[in-house]
């Protein structure tokens, strides 16, 4: 990574390569999800110390009876389609859509919805 350094009046800047400046900031996303997950990780492992179910079954049963997961795990965190539209800036058709089966989501509209959730993201991922 070549960088230079220019004073400024209003201070002194660091100028490097775009695909460098590229990597840096794909490196402090990937440095922010993982305090994300770190932070989920915590949680959990408190809530478990403390005797509280994973998932509770009736909702593992709707998932394992062909339910689409995104419902399921949204009702029971008593969320809204609209509420989760809003948290992840995706459209509630969009959101309607992954969970009537008419869309799959991307990995990072499902991501998100797995933030909002607070639920692991291969909670969310079916498999044919």
């Amino acid at each position: 990574m070549s960088v230079r350094f220019q004073k400024t009046p209003r201070g002194e800047v660091a100028i490097l390569p775009k695909k460098d400046y590229e990597l840096l900031v794909a490196k402090a996303a990937e440095v922010d999800e993982d305090a994300g997950t770190a932070r989920i990780v915590a949680r959990a492992r408190k809530e478990i110390a403390g005797g509280a179910p994973l998932l509770p079954k009736d909702v593992v049963d709707r998932i394992a009876n062909g339910e689409n997961p995104v419902r399921a795990l949204r009702e029971w965190r008593d969320v809204t389609q609209m509420y989760l539209s809003f948290k992840t800036n995706l459209s509630q058709s969009y959101i309607s859509d992954i969970e009537n089966g008419r869309r799959t989501g991307t990995a990072a509209a499902l991501r998100l919805i797995a933030n909002v959730l607070n639920v692991p993201l291969d909670l969310l991922v079916q498999e044919d």
